[in-house]
């Protein structure tokens, strides 16, 4: 009975652990980088950075559409003494109560063709008089005064000074469209970061393979020696080399353990995952894909967020040369045309309407600033020449650096293909040394030349493969052109944000 109840127990804690211990989840490489794009923290970082642009983007196109406000006093209630002038030169004070109320509708349009603002008022306003009395005996009744500005169109224009509104029409665009880019340059890093930490779980995991693999042949080896120095037809020295090799292989096997967990914790908090993960060697490459210098740079200087964001600076360099020279005088006009009425009915405050017309024209001109706006000037076209110098380095260095890669990339898929040559014809080797070995044909120190360039033509075949879709995932992030599909590297924007 106790035995029974043993092995049911034992089956019941089996069966719990087995139940507790997560699926592990098998990734392909094109898995892994959708995965990270969706889900990895650093593609939540670059969705969050392109939501606040699109928002300033939203907002500098609603600045630009007409803006209607209502503005207004419900009420303002005033009852207390105030100093007043007689007519014939005395001071007296007067006690006011009254109630007012006003309220006003504006429509406000900004002329990006000439940097001013068209504005449309209408308003109404109403005083109601309790009385007043001065302090002397004089008493007044209560009266009821209606105000209206039927309709006022009111124009505020700038002469002769920079226009702002004209200048970041050319450059929001621009702003926005870099932000744009950099989303998908980021997202594209991202996946290099997946496949970064893809293959070096990848190749932690091949090092496992390799080390049981090596610790297993080892053991059968010792085995084969011992029993050939019994048979005294091998030397102790051979013996004790095969043991020592025997101990390097159960060390390595542990050391390569403790590696690929470290390395699956990497790639698992990366990804956002619980459970375990399991990666294979990417079979599929696009073969035979040749990349001319000249298309991608073409890619590159369309798609690119650095080359806009040169074009942005080389225009805000612009922009503060022009707003320099502009500071040398400034010139507004004011004008404002319309009606008015007054009446102590409401209805008659919009008849008889008088006209409301307002033209002013303001000017400031320094005559005597001992040169501080000729050094704005000066100063603003000298940061002008350096970021235009500045901008010809960079695009030199981007230039050449994209040269760089492509031919990386170009020379990459004929190292790949020599590696995996030479990871099949080490391992023929190695095997063929082993049964060589086993005969007594060979030394150990030969079998041990063997093993080595057997493991390190296996891990550089890996490596090679790595490093082939690194450049390709590069050369993608730079141009943001998919050249497998002959196309741009889009996101659909509003789709995102929501």
């Amino acid at each position: 009975m106790k035995a029974l109840l043993t092995i049911l127990a034992t089956f019941g804690v089996s069966t719990f652990m087995a139940q507790a211990q997560p699926d592990t989840l098998r990734l392909s490489l094109d898995e892994c980088i959708a995965m990270a794009r969706r889900q990895s923290i650093d593609a939540a970082m670059a969705l969050g950075e392109l939501r606040s642009a699109y928002w300033q983007w939203r907002s500098y196109k609603a600045d630009l559409l007409p803006e209607v406000s209502l503005q207004g006093t419900l009420p303002s209630y005033n009852k207390r003494y105030s100093s007043y002038q007689q007519a014939d030169g005395s001071m007296t004070f007067v006690h006011n109560d009254y109630l007012g109320l006003n309220g006003a509708l504006n429509i406000t349009q900004k002329l990006w063709p000439t940097g001013g603002t068209l504005s449309v008022e209408s308003s109404l306003d109403y005083l109601h008089q309790s009385g007043s009395s001065s302090l002397r005996g004089g008493q007044e009744g209560a009266s009821d005064q209606f105000m209206s500005l039927p309709v006022a169109i009111t124009l505020s224009q700038p002469l002769f000074g920079v226009n702002h509104l004209k200048w970041n029409r050319r450059i929001e665009p621009l702003r926005y469209r870099e932000a744009q880019a950099r989303f998908l340059t980021e997202t594209e890093q991202v996946a290099m970061q997946a496949i970064s930490l893809f293959f070096n779980l990848l190749l932690a995991g091949e090092q496992v393979n390799i080390a049981r693999q090596n610790l297993q042949t080892a053991e059968k080896l010792y085995e084969v020696a011992q029993a050939k120095r019994r048979m005294g037809s091998i030397s102790e020295n051979d013996v004790l080399q095969l043991r020592l090799g025997m101990l390097n292989a159960r060390s390595a096997l542990t050391n390569s353990e403790s590696t690929r967990q470290a390395r699956q914790f990497a790639l698992r908090s990366f990804l956002d995952v619980d459970c375990p993960i399991a990666v294979d060697v990417p079979e599929g490459s696009p073969e035979g894909l040749r990349l001319a210098y000249e298309d991608v740079l073409a890619h590159a200087l369309e798609n690119n967020a650095h080359a806009t964001t040169m074009r942005r600076r080389q225009m805000e360099a612009d922009y503060a040369v022009a707003s320099a020279r502009a500071n040398r005088q400034s010139v507004n006009l004011y004008a404002q045309v319309g009606y008015t009425g007054n009446a102590d009915k409401l209805g008659n405050a919009y008849r008889d309407l008088l006209g409301n017309d307002v033209v002013r024209v303001g000017i400031s001109i320094p005559l005597l600033d001992w040169g501080k706006r000729k050094g704005q000037r000066r100063m603003a076209e000298s940061n002008r020449d350096i970021v235009r110098g500045q901008l010809r380095q960079q695009a030199q260095e981007f230039r050449q650096n994209l040269f760089v890669l492509t031919e990386q990339f170009n020379n990459q898929a004929e190292q790949l293909h020599i590696a995996a040559e030479a990871d099949t014809i080490a391992r023929r080797r190695y095997h063929t040394n082993v049964e060589t070995f086993k005969i007594g044909s060979i030394s150990t120190l030969e079998l041990s030349d063997a093993q080595t360039a057997k493991d390190e033509a296996r891990l550089g075949r890996i490596q090679q493969l790595y490093q082939y879709w690194l450049y390709y995932y590069q050369l993608r992030s730079i141009a943001l052109w998919d050249f497998e599909r002959n196309c741009d590297l889009t996101a659909d924007v509003e789709q995102l944000i929501k």
